[in-house]
């Protein structure tokens, strides 16, 4: 069977994201006189890094293939916070509502969405809003299912509309693993190991 994309690679991880977090698109420079400059090159994109449990020889060998061949070929792969697969005040394994971007703010980093009944969104929740992901910036609780308006970072990006999907249940980004990342040792005398591997959000 072919290999399609985007590949669903966090699907069975055995391991968590020890960190995921956006990542600035910014260069500065200084000014004979010594005013610095910070240029900017567009909205910042997600960069996560991930790391596995101490596995077996066996496993380690199947993960060190599954991912190097994700990071030869550059696949792009679902990308997600493990720690944020669902909004905080909404923890277990109860079905989530998907709502749909009602408004968008004049600033353009300000959304109102609806669909959402009884749910509470606050500081540090993941959104997915169409194929894009979002962090929410300041406490949104739904009444009758529509939030009040709320911000996100990063902005929106330029294809966004009203009516798009707003996932709140392990929202995601496509992403690719950064060449030359994955570490997939294994001990010498056992064989077992851990495998890690950083990631970059993947645009275009």
């Amino acid at each position: 069977m072919a290999v399609t994309e985007p590949l669903d690679l966090l699907d069975g991880f055995p391991g968590w994201s020890t960190s995921f977090d956006l990542m600035a698109r910014q260069e500065q420079s200084r000014s004979a006189a010594g005013r610095t400059r910070t240029k900017d090159f567009g909205s910042p994109l997600w960069r996560a890094s991930y790391v596995s449990r101490v596995m077996r020889a066996n496993e380690l060998d199947r993960w060190r293939a599954i991912l190097s061949a994700a990071m030869n070929d550059q696949m792009t792969f679902y990308g997600r916070a493990l720690s944020r697969c669902r909004p905080i005040h909404h923890p277990g394994n109860l079905p989530l509502p998907t709502g749909t971007l009602h408004t968008i703010g004049a600033n353009n980093k300000s959304i109102r969405a609806d669909g959402l009944p009884t749910i509470r969104l606050d500081i540090g929740d993941l959104i997915q809003i169409g194929p894009n992901l979002h962090q929410v910036r300041e406490p949104a609780a739904a009444v009758a299912g529509l939030t009040p308006l709320f911000e996100i970072r990063p902005h929106l990006w330029p294809a966004a509309f009203t009516g798009q999907a707003v996932v709140i249940a392990k929202p995601s980004c496509l992403m690719v693993i950064v060449p030359n990342s994955l570490q997939a040792s294994g001990d010498l005398r056992t064989g077992r190991g851990s495998v890690s591997f950083d990631a970059i959000e993947a645009r275009g």
